[in-house]
């Protein structure tokens, strides 16, 4: 059953994010994963907007998800956006 990676986030320093933006997709690619969003425009029908921007990567199941979020790529990717944004990330199983 494929997974969801989501990712909401505050982004604090655009020229960080950027080489995060940059060192992220390879990561994603070697890991089974594609973007279905990437910071698209929203509109918000119920609640609060959700502060930044919203990004949302399918990977083949939750494993491979898992494994790409721990993997040495995406650590490094990771330690780039440490200091450029704040959020949450998280994993959602798919429908069957």
């Amino acid at each position: 059953m494929a997974a969801y990676v989501i990712f909401q986030a505050d982004v604090t320093d655009e020229a960080q994010y950027e080489r995060y933006r940059a060192a992220t997709p390879a990561t994603i690619a070697a890991g089974g994963g594609r973007f279905l969003v990437r910071g698209g425009a929203t509109t918000v029908l119920e609640g609060d907007a959700v502060a930044g921007r919203t990004v949302i990567v399918e990977f083949p199941d939750r494993q491979a998800a898992l494994e790409w979020y721990h993997g040495a790529g995406y650590t490094a990717a990771r330690a780039l956006r440490a200091t450029a944004a704040t959020g949450r990330m998280y994993i959602v199983d798919g429908a069957d």
